[in-house]
């Protein structure tokens, strides 16, 4: 082939619907590594750890780009082929139908008697009134219909027909799935989306240092953000304790304090599951919650080194929660400074075998307790370079050690104290908090892919309900009396016209006469 005729080969093949559906297919195969990968746009700490835990697999799923799908080349490719796979195939198809939209119903078939719903009748009526019966008729069943006068040659018919909506329904799926297609594309290109985690009694600014992970499209300006603040004032959560989904919440929501704009008036929400908070066109959607114990850490004087709640992120569903402290101002045995980290795990009711170990036996907190060990050299905070506040650096540090040379392993209850060795101080556990995990999220496509979706339903509603059916009506005088045919053709799988058909000879059958019969005495007098 020459050049030109490859181009319009390939462009065939690429805008057939066989090849669309393929590449649908495809898309939907491309997007379950998104679903079962960690992704960095949606929670950066679980990716991060994902990475720290499979150091193998790490370097091949980068190249891939699994960690991040949705951006990615390879899903990309799928994406925009797929949307112009749709364009050339829908587009050919809205002229042809639009041709057939306005098209009359097609000519009356010379032989009636061959088709799969056929009826005769005679009648003393002359042809054209039993044309403008059948006319009649069918204007009343909502069909759309045409009269063909007599003729030398040919006699007068009528042709009618109705469905046209039904391929008007598919290609109505086929272009909501374009549309759809758009929206998404928009939502990508044009807005952002970021995760924050708060505990209970602090403020969050929509601001991009107050995100722990922030995606924006390649079209959005980090200006453009909304400058609304809140509190989180409160967090409520119910457990199930009993039946078979014991442990599980029940439901779980944020008492929250906003304002649109710095100096607007205060206003309270509830933000719950599939209830965000909207404020412009921006969505604020808490999509978890976790504990954050309050952590105190003392120098050998008394002074704090370190105080606050401390995030402990959840890792089943017990709430068995894994966590990190970073001391960069600790006490060092025998003088001077030295950093100190802690890392370990919090368990909302504690529970111990010796077969398991320390667990988790319900996730709320009935009997809170904090498991940690101990480590201290150089944290690397002094390095310049981004660290995750959820994840502890032990390049540059060294276990403390107890005198038989085993870790330290601090096992904390609520309120009680634990020294470190060697006079470097105490570490508490003073309380507990609650912490909120939040969406925030600007989908300008939103509106767009919702039509899409509803155009969709509809569309494959007419596909599925709407019966095209035509119907053909000829009469003609032989013999002195007007002969009638009547013949449907139902062009949708498993039709039944005979119904309709019968219905409307009936309407054209001449009413016969009241004649009494053999057990009606007779009208007349005697």
């Amino acid at each position: 082939m020459t050049p030109l005729e490859l181009a319009r080969w390939s462009w065939r093949q690429l805008t057939s619907m066989r090849t669309a559906l393929i590449l649908l297919f495809l898309l939907a195969l491309a997007a379950i590594p998104g679903s079962v990968v960690p992704q960095t746009a949606v929670d950066s700490v679980r990716a991060s750890r994902w990475m720290e835990e499979h150091p193998r697999l790490t370097p091949v799923y980068e190249r891939l780009g699994l960690f991040s799908v949705y951006d990615s080349v390879w899903f990309s490719a799928i994406y925009i082929l797929l949307v112009v796979s749709l364009v050339g195939c829908i587009v050919p198809r809205l002229r042809v139908y639009w041709r057939g939209v306005r098209a009359e119903p097609p000519q009356v078939p010379r032989r009636l008697d061959r088709l799969p719903q056929h009826r005769t009748l005679e009648t003393d009526a002359e042809p054209e009134a039993v044309l403008e019966a059948a006319r009649a008729a069918l204007r009343s069943r909502r069909y759309r219909v045409r009269v063909d006068t007599s003729s030398a040659s040919t006699p007068g018919a009528v042709r009618a027909e109705r469905g046209k909506l039904r391929e008007g329904g598919n290609l109505v799926f086929h272009l909501s799935i374009l549309v759809v297609l758009v929206g998404f594309a928009a939502g990508s290109l044009l807005g952002f989306k970021g995760g924050a985690i708060v505990v209970t009694g602090d403020g969050f600014a929509n601001t991009l240092s107050q995100y722990d992970d922030f995606e924006a499209g390649s079209f959005f300006d980090i200006g453009d953000l909304e400058p609304f603040d809140f509190t989180v004032d409160g967090f409520d959560v119910t457990f199930l304790e009993e039946g078979r989904q014991a442990g599980m919440a029940q439901q779980f929501e944020a008492d929250v304090t906003y304002r649109t704009a710095p100096g607007a008036e205060q206003q309270q929400r509830e933000v719950a599951v599939n209830h965000p908070l909207s404020i412009d066109d921006t969505d604020v959607f808490l999509i978890g919650h976790g504990y954050a114990p309050n952590i105190t850490v003392r120098n050998t004087d008394g002074s704090v080194a370190y105080s606050g709640p401390v995030v402990f992120l959840p890792e089943d569903t017990t709430f068995r929660s894994f966590g990190v402290v970073k001391v960069p101002d600790a006490e060092q045995a025998g003088g001077g400074t030295t950093q100190l980290g802690l890392e370990g795990e919090f368990y909302p009711t504690y529970g111990f075998t010796n077969e398991s170990g320390p667990f988790s036996a319900f996730p709320d907190s009935k009997n809170p307790a904090i498991s940690m060990l101990a480590w201290t050299g150089d944290l690397g905070l002094d390095a310049g370079g981004s660290q995750s506040v959820y994840a502890l650096d032990k390049d540059g540090l060294d276990p403390l050690l107890k005198s038989d040379g085993q870790p330290v392993r601090l096992d904390l209850a609520l309120g009680r104290t634990a020294e470190l060795p060697d006079g470097m101080g105490t570490v508490t556990f003073d309380g507990l908090s609650r912490f909120v995990k939040l969406q925030v999220s600007h989908t300008p496509g939103q509106a767009t892919a919702l039509t899409g979706v509803i155009l969709a339903l509809l569309g494959l509603l007419a596909s599925l309900f709407v019966r095209p059916r035509r119907i053909w009506v000829r009469a003609r005088r032989e013999g002195g009396r007007t002969l009638v045919e009547v013949a449907g053709l139902d062009r949708s799988a498993g039709g039944d016209l005979s119904g309709e058909i019968d219905a409307l000879t009936a309407r054209l059958r001449p009413a016969e006469p009241d004649t009494p019969g053999p057990n009606r005495p007779s009208e007349e007098p005697t």
